[in-house]
């Protein structure tokens, strides 16, 4: 049984990106359709697709060869949360990384949180 979902959709993400393949599948719930949208948003995955038995295809993205995400790490996890205010938010490698935080508007990045004036929980960081 799987605890740690949003782990477990990093994990195949990274693997799938390190073997070079040009989609992976994971389990199609709520928060992982919200987390990939994020990710689509902000241009570090092609898109995604339902399955059927309740999977998700994701359509990885490569720029000249290479992945667009060369770091994707799981921040918060369920033993040891991390929250952080609007106020101590930094930019991830000087603003050309996203952190994706669970904030009382929704999963959204880091930019979207500094407009909505938002903290919450670091849920993890892409590169």
């Amino acid at each position: 049984m799987i605890t740690d979902k949003i782990a477990d959709c990093l994990t195949r993400i990274r693997n799938a990106l390190k073997a070079g393949h040009k989609f992976t599948l994971v389990q199609d719930r709520n928060l992982t359709r919200v987390i990939l949208e994020v990710l689509q948003k902000e241009g570090y995955i092609e898109s995604f697709e339902p399955q059927e038995n309740y999977k998700l295809k994701i359509n990885l993205k490569y720029v000249d060869g290479a992945p667009a995400i060369r770091i994707i790490e799981r921040v918060s996890k369920p033993g040891c949360r991390k929250y952080i205010s609007v106020g101590d938010l930094a930019p991830y490698f000087n603003g050309l990384g996203v952190n994706v935080l669970s904030t009382s508007k929704g999963i959204i990045s880091d930019h979207q949180a500094k407009k909505e004036n938002v903290g919450g929980e670091l849920l993890f960081r892409v590169f």
